[in-house]
């Protein structure tokens, strides 16, 4: 799946962008994205939220996006279980995973995955679909491969552990998607290359 990141970016090029064939868009900020899903008001866009999650966002999050590739912590996914109506299809859910300990990005560690992923199994109003990475940056691709990697294996590992049959990898951006790709990535986040650089106003 192609991920149209539009953030930064106006409704008028979620517009051409779907008109060109693009149906999934990705928002990391709220209140940005609500305008444009307002404003767009269009139900064959499928909406993805990819940003960091606070507990106060969780209600709108639940209501207005069909995937959600940023959860990390249980409190958050019960939320997002709790605000999500019972006549809406389960939100489909990735577990952003934070391989490389970084400070600067959510996610959780590799050794709390399975924990996680037990308990969001038990919440009715969520599918667990997959994994989600934003690795640390690096140029070669060789390098680029091999940290994508280390999401597919964790994904196997989960799914013959827990008896499940996750599918997706949410993993890969402008820089390095054709790396992920190699790894096995099922979803590529792309804006810079889509789209340009983030515009101030939208």
């Amino acid at each position: 799946m192609l991920l149209a990141v539009s953030k930064g970016h106006s409704s008028c090029k979620i517009e051409k962008a779907y008109q060109a064939g693009l149906n999934d868009f990705g928002e990391s900020y709220l209140q940005e994205a609500l305008r444009k899903i307002k404003l767009i008001a269009n139900p064959s866009i499928r909406w993805h939220f990819i940003g960091p999650i606070q507990s106060n966002k969780a209600r709108d999050i639940a209501v207005h996006f069909n995937w959600v590739h940023s959860v990390s912590r249980i409190k958050i996914a019960q939320l997002l279980n709790t605000y999500r109506s019972a006549d809406m299809a389960p939100l489909n859910i990735c577990l952003q995973v934070n391989f490389d300990s970084e400070n600067s990005k959510a996610g959780v560690l590799p050794s709390d995955v399975e924990a996680l992923a037990r308990a969001i199994l038990q919440l009715p109003r969520l599918h667990l679909s997959g994994l989600m990475l934003i690795p640390k940056p690096e140029v070669d691709t060789t390098l680029q491969f091999h940290s994508f990697l280390r999401l597919k294996v964790l994904l196997q590992q989960l799914n013959q552990t827990l008896g499940i049959d996750m599918k997706t990898l949410s993993m890969g951006m402008s820089n390095d998607f054709p790396a992920a790709i190699c790894a096995g990535s099922t979803i590529v986040r792309i804006g810079t290359a889509l789209f340009g650089e983030r515009q101030v106003n939208v």
